[in-house]
């Protein structure tokens, strides 16, 4: 087991050091493949150690109080490990592999940690110190960067660390007096992610707390900038939403990691830092534990989400808790020509393409026990009625074989409905960059009703339905022939043929425009969408191997133009 999982965690780690190898080579395509073959990597080694202890030592032996002795066992191998906590989710998830689901309520798997994450040395440390009373702030600052050690040369670098001791300055309203702990604290490795590499930390003086964050990108030659300095805390956790790729990073010791984000970003849940550290699976663990503590200290019952209902996935909700849980359908709707598995290998797609900050991450979860008291009667009604195949009843558990779980949203067309003019003209604003985004990250959303987006909490639009999705390349976008008789235009019929991959982008506005106030503010941001040369211009791109350039932040603060007086006039 422990063996599985150190070649396991070694692997991972050789993505974060190729991530920094690839940065510097601006190998973009490298990045992406590297995200897509990790994604697979936590599964392989698991199943490849079950099949391994299987075959060696065969299940019929393991008797509850073999069971007991291993799990003790393995606890003694963690004591100095260096991930005691993913060690632990390793040995779940293998167990998993060889047990039957009843052991999971009891103490052969670690249902909690057994272990604490406090303190763990590492080598190099999780972060390095700077005092600017020492060097200067403005040394200090650079050194920082240099330590970072990239093998590619910086455009101009005094300029850009002048451009962040200017957005420090405005952000802070002025150098507040140093105190006599004032440092700069950093964490050691770099997070790569798309095109970009960043350095997080925080400055500390006196009993204050301020944490940064700073993009380092190529620029048109090929040269090292800092884009900018994110100072703001609710910036920072952008980029660490769940509408974005995961990062890639280095990490000995990922507990401190965590520990240190956590303490830049308070709010920000444990188990998405660890998500978006790339540890998806104990993003996983730790999620599924906060779940059932909330349950312990809450009373109200799983409900049918509000909104249309899907014609492939039944939603519910638990309104004290902000996540919908997905189940598929036993029987989809007559007009959607996917099955189980092909809706299966959609969510999977999902997870290896780049998501923009347009498209919502799931967890994935097989055999879930839940107290069936918590599930309102209408709800285990319909449970019952559409997704029986997903359902076993165990007593005073509802055990759901399989399910997706996202953050929850409010559906695009319940926003809509109740929307001011002002709102109503920035949702669509933002539906329609969502949909151009994702069309150059290679993502067709297929479709593109208005139900299956949400508005985020940060009135960002984001997509969420993803039975239809294609890669755009695989698409045939068309302009509609011009009717050989005027009378053919009424038939119910076309007067065309359609193949499988074929999209006629003029037709969406015949279900996507009823609504005069969304369809003006539609036509006023968004007119290109109805035309197929935008989407064959944005298939050519990608064929041609051009990577557009998404920001996780306002174009407003990029050096670049916060301060243009610094740099030349034909940088891009």
């Amino acid at each position: 087991m422990i063996e599985g999982f150190n070649r396991h965690y070694r692997l991972f780690r050789e993505y974060g050091q190729r991530a920094k190898e690839l940065f510097e080579e601006g190998d973009w395509k490298g990045v992406q493949d590297a995200v897509r073959e990790r994604i697979h990597s936590y599964d392989n080694r698991s199943t490849e150690t079950a099949k391994l202890i299987e075959a060696r030592y065969g299940t019929d032996s393991l008797d509850d109080a073999i069971l007991q002795q291993l799990k003790l066992h393995y606890i003694g191998q963690l004591i100095n490990h260096k991930q005691p906590e993913l060690a632990e989710t390793f040995f779940n998830s293998v167990s998993s592999r060889l047990l039957h689901r009843t052991y999971f309520h009891n103490d052969y798997i670690f249902a909690r940690p057994a272990l604490s994450t406090e303190y763990i040395l590492s080598d190099p440390p999780v972060y390095a110190s700077y005092y600017p009373s020492q060097h200067g702030l403005r040394q200090t600052i650079k050194q920082i960067i240099l330590d970072f050690d990239w093998q590619r040369p910086f455009e101009d670098l005094d300029r850009d660390v002048d451009c962040a001791l200017r957005a420090a300055a405005q952000f802070l309203g002025g150098w507040p007096k140093a105190e006599a702990n004032v440092q700069i604290q950093v964490l050691h490795s770099a997070f790569y992610r798309n095109k970009g590499a960043y350095i997080f930390g925080k400055a500390i003086n006196g009993h204050i707390e301020t944490p940064f964050a700073v993009p380092v990108l190529h620029n048109a030659e090929g040269k090292l900038v800092l884009d900018t300095l994110l100072l703001d805390p609710a910036k920072i956790v952008t980029l660490f939403s769940l509408s974005r790729a995961y990062f890639m990073v280095d990490m000995e010791v990922p507990s401190g990691y965590a520990q240190f984000l956590i303490s830049m970003l308070p709010n920000k849940p444990r188990s998405e830092i660890y998500t978006m550290l790339g540890l998806g699976k104990q993003g996983k663990t730790m999620f599924f534990r906060d779940l059932h503590e909330h349950l312990r200290h809450s009373r109200d019952q799983f409900i049918i989400a509000p909104g249309v209902p899907g014609m492939v996935m039944l939603v519910f909700t638990l309104p004290s808790y902000p996540y919908v849980f997905k189940m598929l359908r036993d029987v989809f709707a007559a007009t959607k020509e996917v099955d189980h598995d092909t809706v299966k290998a959609k969510y999977l797609m999902v997870k290896k393409v780049d998501r923009v900050g347009r498209m919502a991450d799931t967890l994935e979860f097989s055999d879930v026990a839940f107290p069936k008291d918590r599930f309102s009667g209408e709800l285990l009604e319909n449970l019952r009625t559409h997704v029986p195949s997903l359902l076993e009843e165990d007593g005073d558990d509802l055990v759901i074989k399989h399910l997706y779980i996202e953050r929850r949203m409010t559906p695009l067309n319940v926003y809509l409905d109740s929307a001011t003019p002002e709102q109503i003209d920035h949702a669509v604003f933002e539906y329609g960059n969502a949909i151009r985004e994702l069309a150059s990250a290679n993502i067709f959303p297929g479709d593109m009703l208005w139900k299956n987006f949400g508005m985020t909490s940060y009135k960002r639009v984001v997509f969420y339905d993803y039975d239809e999705i294609e890669y755009m390349t695989d698409c045939n976008f068309r302009v509609i022939p011009e009717a050989p008789y005027p009378e053919m235009e009424m038939s119910s019929e076309p007067w065309y043929s359609v193949g499988k991959n074929d999209v006629f982008p003029e037709e969406f506005a015949s279900f996507l425009l009823g609504s005069p106030k969304v369809r003006t503010a539609f036509l006023k941001y968004h007119r290109y969408l109805l035309n197929a040369k935008f989407w064959k211009a944005a298939q050519d791109k990608i064929r041609s191997g051009y990577l557009e350039d998404f920001f996780p932040y306002p174009e407003e603060l990029r050096f670049c133009n916060a301060f243009k007086d610094a740099f030349p006039e034909e940088a891009p």
